[in-house]
This record gives C-alpha cells, structure tokens and sequence, in this order.
C-alpha cells in the first residue's frame, strides 16, 4: 500500500527498541471515472479508505515522490492508542487525501501499485 510518512523515529522508542514510522496511506484506491458516468457514481467511485500505523523501515520501500500534504495535526502517535480516536483521524485523513485527489496532482499517489 502507499503511505506518506508522518513522523518517524530512526533510534527506536522505549517501546519499540528499532527504527520505525508512523505513516498513514491509503487502503483503497479510487476507482477509475469516466465523464459520462452520473455525479453519484463519480462521488463513490473517487473515494479513498484510509489507514494510519506504525511501520517498522525494514517493511518501507521508499521512492522519490513527494506528496504536499501536511498530517501531522491530523495523525499523532496518540491517536494509535485508542480506537475512536484512529477512526477520527482516518476520517479527518480521508478528507485531506480526497481533496488532494480532485485537485488532479500527485496522480502516482493515487494509482493503484502494480509490481
């Protein structure tokens, strides 16, 4: 899945002793819109799920994009420690990857990763 790097710890914490980060990205991709297809459809269809997790580096491929999107008021490492809290910040997260999709840049981001 891609993810965009929200803070990341290169020494480890006293809870998890190795390098990690704290990303969130998105678990569904939209879906391809064609323009003859209905507002509705269009709407569903460009909807994104979002995720938000620590990641230990060993899992992480790193790439050259960027993406200019600025989620550290939305995703903090508190709002892991509690569920209610995670599902606000993926709703608050969905909107800010939602919005930068409509805006048309960044398309890499949103296309789903084939390999």
């Amino acid at each position: 899945k891609k993810a965009v790097i929200v803070k990341n710890h290169d020494d480890g914490t006293s809870t998890r002793g190795y390098g990690h980060a704290l990303v969130c990205g998105l678990a569904k991709e939209p879906r391809k819109v064609t323009k003859r297809s209905t507002a509705k459809v269009q709407a569903r269809r460009s909807s994104v799920k979002t995720f938000t997790k620590v990641v230990n580096y060993n899992h992480i491929m790193p790439t050259r994009y960027t993406l200019d999107i600025d989620l550290k008021g939305v995703v903090t490492a508190e709002v892991l420690e509690n569920s209610s809290k995670r599902t606000d910040a993926n709703k608050a997260a969905k909107g800010l990857f939602e919005e930068k999709f409509k805006s048309g840049k960044n398309r890499w981001f949103f296309t789903k990763l084939r390999f």
